[in-house]
């Protein structure tokens, strides 16, 4: 019986021997891999705040370390490694790739930089999260030899380059999220094989190509967002056949096409329809299908061509949001817009944007039936006729109501005043008349009011003065009588801007109106009003644009005027002023028009104005001046100034055709300058020979740059562009195509045909040669622009370096024309250009693009270029409000020859201070050399001004007091008391205390970068990294507030995804919903 027995337990044994035995064999160097892989991890990061404070434990169990997991089956063996959110730095060590055991590895919000490795090591991770960071270079192609993963996020990092197609071989792949960051090329269709994804994210990329057909056949897909990319072509059909789907987003994209007819009828689950956004031009009619789709809580169709009427059975969906606005829908009699009699019923309606199409017919009256809820309602810009409902006071949670630019007309309804939560009212624009009801004082939430443009009657109300958050006032072009009220100028919110022109307002401007030291716009322009200017006028620290004109005031100008150091524009045109023009005025510095005509003002022109360097439109005429006309600045060129009607006048230019001034010099003078002449006689022939000497030298110097800029072109294959061609397409360098003029020259917007287009919109910088600068600029420039390239970045289109029609030199650079011009106009607005405050959102979306950039020219760039010059002014804005960092005269390349680009040493740098008073770093005033801090510096103090709405040239800035110490000391407790009171309504979700959170933050990074000691400053790839994360927190903050009661995105059945442990449910659930 033995025998059987051990034939049977032998093998038994044997079998348990083989199995266990390499296990015990090799327990000790695996569990020793494994630590030697966590010590050399550790190495390669910076934890400064000590979060990893147990992992210098000598001896201890590394399976007790913060973030560590070990396998239970496999002691010693690390399977999970969590270091989310802990503020760690450095990069990604290779031996990671040792961790053979591991199935999940999350690095979620660190600031991690560096390219990403991963090796087939680690063929038993699942779960891979490494977004928010700032890793660089391409997507590792090593990530498709982890043929396990389940999860793989890298979203909001720096990574370029294509996405690899290998990816599609990751069959068991269910999230894949790739979005913002720089990825290029085509989607690539392997993707399509993915069967098992649930949810897909490239949003916010460069790629480009069309989508592809395998995408819409992901029959378990969930959610795709691929808004903000340059997608072309149509978008699949097949994509409305997905049960699954619960998000589709291809907003802000080249697409085009019609929707499918039955587009609504297969997406049961559907809740987020975004296909909005600059850049799309969907066309035809909204299918009346989308109504079956039930689900759906944010329908955006806003900035299309969609036309037609909008289907009735839209009302019935019951959305959140309907964003239909910019596209070409009508309604021309009640049946149109019976849609909106559905939205009646709808509790949680909370946005209808219908603004700028051409819906007309008569203002429906059960518009005032609408939801409680509803926050902001929009129909502006249509051709809706009829009265605003009397009902309309029903409405008392919304905050933003615009009716501007349509027909409207009867008076205003008085129970408007019941709006209580009201923040933002523009009425402007409509034919209403009536008065302005006195109720609407009690909407003391109010930041905005404007009822311009209307045929409103009767006085201002004095009730206007209870509204104590208001920052922006406009009733300009009414019929509005009597004098202004006292307590308009007692408002101690308005930080924008008064705005009572073109109305009969009469009397005198009280004193009191030296109490608005906070606005920054003043236009009592085109009234009756009459007396002496106050003199307290001068207390009005703030004022940017200041317009008196057209009324009766007379006696002088006040000398107190020269207080308004910030002041850009002044007019004071037809009025009875009397005296000489005050010398105080050469206390605005930055003082760029000045008109003054139709007035009785006499003396002489002030030589200030001459040497003004800021100046560029001056209009003195039909005054009663008198003495000799300057020859000199603004003088040398008719264009920028007028003196017509002087009768006294004498010299200036030949254009004028003025007659010579008399010069009779006394006998003394006579003797004296005898003297003189025979004295600089002798020194002129000694020095006539060193003088033609230079004039060759400098010849000569001129030819190489002349040769160097032409190099340029023909490097760049710029097309060629003539004088002519610029001077025909500016109109002859009209006036009226000026944007813009500074130190260096002046910049035009002009119509140019070029190989490639015809009548193409461009920008046109003309240089002024007389400054002795300005071609070292124009080289500089041209070098710049000709060595570096990034999406935020102003595009040189071509350059022109000839002669102009008197046989001048002439320079100019041709640029993409940008219609929203700078962003000081948006910060510092003048008042004939009806801007609007910028909202947070669209300010830290600006400061990001310009940290992008900066942040580029300074590490990703070679050579490495320093701005120099970095202020609001030299920041464009395009149509969607993408921010371009633009005007590199005074730039400088760091790490090549300059004797390559063209340049001589002397070129390269310029003599005084490098930058604009205000923002340029401290150290360049004690003759410091250019360098990224510097730029670093000019960024945090534009960042403080964006925010603040104050300059750093303000005039409350003296005795030692700047922004940047003025922003200091608030936080973090007192942040509200800096920040532009305007940006706390511009978020219409968030609560104050959320939106001061993202503030503090912003300042903090202002604050950071603008510190005097260069050494202390945060550079730019860190104030871009933080500030493009407090943007994502911000966009995650008001997604969750909004769609948190109406979304729930269940784990799907089956799923083996291990949730991170950093993260509630809800919090995974909601942040795949951002953009």
């Amino acid at each position: 019986m033995a025998i059987p027995i051990l034939h049977r337990i032998i093998p038994l044994l044997l079998f348990l021997l083989l199995t266990l035995w390499p296990v015990s064999s090799s327990s000790l160097p695996d569990e020793y891999s494994d630590r030697e892989a966590l010590v050399q991890f550790r190495a390669a990061l910076s934890d400064k705040s000590g979060s990893l404070g147990s992992w210098n434990a000598t001896g201890s169990d590394f399976c007790r370390w913060a973030g560590v997991t070990c396998s239970r089956r496999h002691p010693g063996r690390v399977t999970s490694l969590n270091l989310s959110s802990l503020g760690l730095a450095g990069s990604i060590s290779p031996v990671v790739g040792n961790l053979t055991f591991l199935q999940s590895l999350d690095l979620f919000n660190n600031t991690l930089s560096g390219d990403v490795y991963f090796t087939s090591q680690l063929h038993r991770l699942h779960y891979l999260e490494l977004a928010y960071n700032d890793f660089s270079g391409d997507l590792p192609v090593g990530l498709c030899n982890c043929s396990n993963l389940v999860f793989l996020s890298v979203e909001a990092n720096e990574l370029h380059g294509a996405i690899p197609s290998c990816l599609g071989s990751l069959l068991q792949l269910k999230v894949l999220y790739l979005g913002e960051n720089n990825l290029t090329g085509t989607v690539p269709p392997s993707l399509g094989n993915l069967t098992m994804l649930l949810q897909i994210a490239l949003y916010q990329n460069q790629l480009e190509g069309t989508i592809p057909e395998g995408l819409s056949g992901l029959r378990y897909l969930q959610y795709i967002q691929a808004s903000r990319n340059s997608l072309s072509g149509t978008l699949p059909p097949l994509f409305f056949n997905i049960s699954s789907l619960q998000y589709l987003g291809f907003s802000s994209n080249k697409l085009h096409g019609r929707l499918p007819p039955d587009a609504g009828t297969r997406l049961p689950n559907l809740q987020v329809l975004r296909l909005g956004g600059i850049g799309n031009n969907f066309s035809g009619t909204i299918p009346a299908s989308l109504s079956n789709a039930t689900e759906i809580q944010v329908l955006g169709l806003a900035r299309n061509s969609f036309e037609g009427r909008i289907p009735p059975e839209i009302g019935k969906l019951c959305p959140v949001s309907v964003q239909m606005g910019s596209n070409k829908l009508q309604a021309n009699d009640a049946g149109d817009w019976e849609f909106l009699r559905y939205f009646t019923n709808c509790t949680r309606l909370q946005v209808i944007d219908l603004s700028d199409n051409t819906l007309g017919g008569i203002l429906p009256s059960f518009i005032a039936n609408l939801s409680r809820s509803i926050q902001w309602l929009s129909m502006a810009k249509n051709q809706i006729s009829g009265i605003i409902p009397p009902g309309i006071g029903s409405l008392k949670g919304i905050e933003d109501l615009e009716f501007q630019g349509n027909n409207l007309f009867g008076d205003i309804p008085g129970d408007i005043g019941r709006l209580r939560n009201l923040k933002v009212l523009w009425l402007n624009m409509n034919n209403m008349s009536g008065g302005i009801p006195f109720s609407i004082g009690n909407l003391t939430q109010l930041l905005t009011l404007d009822l311009s443009n209307n045929q409103l009657n009767g006085s201002i109300p004095k009730s206007l003065g209870s509204m104590e958050r208001l920052t922006n006032l406009d009733l300009s072009s009414n019929r509005l009588v009597e004098s202004i009220p006292d307590v308009i100028f007692s408002l101690p919110s308005l930080t924008d801007s008064l705005l009572l022109s073109d109305n009969y307002l009469s009397g005198a401007l009280p004193p009191k109106v030296g109490n608005l030291r906070r606005a920054t716009t003043l236009s009592l322009s085109r009234n009756n009003l009459s007396g002496k200017i106050p003199t307290t006028l001068g207390d009005c620290a703030s004022l940017v644009y200041l317009a008196l004109d057209s009324n009766h005031f007379t006696g002088s100008i006040p000398p107190s005027l020269g207080n308004l150091r910030g002041l850009s524009i002044l007019n004071l045109t037809r009025n009875a002023l009397s005296g000489s023009i005050p010398q105080q005025l050469s206390n605005i510095h930055g003082l760029q028009q000045l008109y003054l005509a139709h007035n009785n003002l006499s003396g002489t022109i002030p030589q200030f104005l001459e040497k003004s360097s800021a100046l560029i439109e001056l209009d003195l005429s039909y005054n009663h001046l008198s003495g000799e006309v300057p020859s000199h600045g603004l003088f040398a060129n008719m264009s920028g100034f007028s003196v017509l009607g002087n009768y006294g006048l004498c010299g200036g230019i030949a254009e004028l055709n003025l007659p010579p001034c008399e010069v009779k010099p006394h006998k003394l003078q006579k003797q004296m300058l005898l003297r003189i002449l025979l004295l600089v006689s002798g020194i002129v022939i000694c020095s006539s020979l060193l003088c033609v000497a230079l004039f060759l030298f400098k010849g000569r110097k001129q030819t190489d740059r002349k040769n160097a800029t032409s190099d340029l072109m023909l490097n760049e294959k710029y097309p060629r562009v003539s004088y002519h061609e610029l001077f025909e397409a500016t109109d002859g360098f009209a006036p009226a195509n000026l944007i813009g003029a500074g130190k260096y020259g002046s910049v035009y917007r002009g119509n140019l045909s070029l190989p490639s287009a015809v009548n193409v919109v461009v920008a046109v910088k003309v240089f002024t040669l007389q400054h002795a600068s300005s071609s070292r600029s124009f080289m500089a420039e041209c070098e710049a622009l000709r060595n570096v390239k990034h999406r935020n970045l102003i595009k040189i289109i071509t350059c022109c370096s000839s002669m102009d029609s008197r046989g001048n030199d002439f320079r100019a650079l041709v640029f993409e024309f940008m219609p929203k011009y700078s962003l000081d106009r948006w910060l510092h607005p003048r008042i004939h250009e009806q801007t609007h405050k910028l909202s947070i959102a669209q300010l830290l979306n600006i400061a990001v693009d310009v940290a992008d950039a900066i942040d580029h020219l300074h590490n990703n760039s070679c050579p490495t270029v320093i701005h120099c010059d970095l202020k609001p002014s030299n920041i464009l804005l395009s149509a969607d409000w993408t921010a371009y960092v633009a005007d590199f005269g005074l730039a400088k390349l760091v790490g090549e020859s300059i004797e390559k680009s063209g340049l001589s040493a002397g070129d390269s740098s310029t003599v005084g201070i490098r930058g604009t008073i205000g923002y340029v770093a401290p150290e360049y005033g004690a003759g410091g050399q250019a360098s990224v801090v510097g730029d670093a510096y000019s960024f945090g103090i534009t960042l403080l001004e964006m925010f603040t709405g104050k300059a750093p040239t303000d005039n409350m800035f003296r005795e030692g007091l700047t922004l940047h110490l003025h922003a200091e000391m608030t936080l973090p407790e007192k942040i509200s008391e800096i920040i532009d009171p305007a940006l706390l309504h511009v978020e219409q979700y968030d609560t104050d205390a959320e939106i001061l959170t993202c503030l503090s933050s912003v300042i903090e990074v202002g604050v950071s970068c603008s510190k005097e000691n260069p050494s202390e400053r945060m550079d730019m790839k860190h104030a871009a990294a933080k500030l493009n994360r407090i943007r994502e927190e911000m966009r995650y903050d008001t997604i969750v507030r909004v769609l948190i009661p109406y979304l729930a995105i269940p784990k799907p059945s089956g799923s083996s995804l291990p949730p991170p442990q950093h993260r509630q449910t809800t919090q995974a659930s909601i942040r795949i919903w951002m953009q």
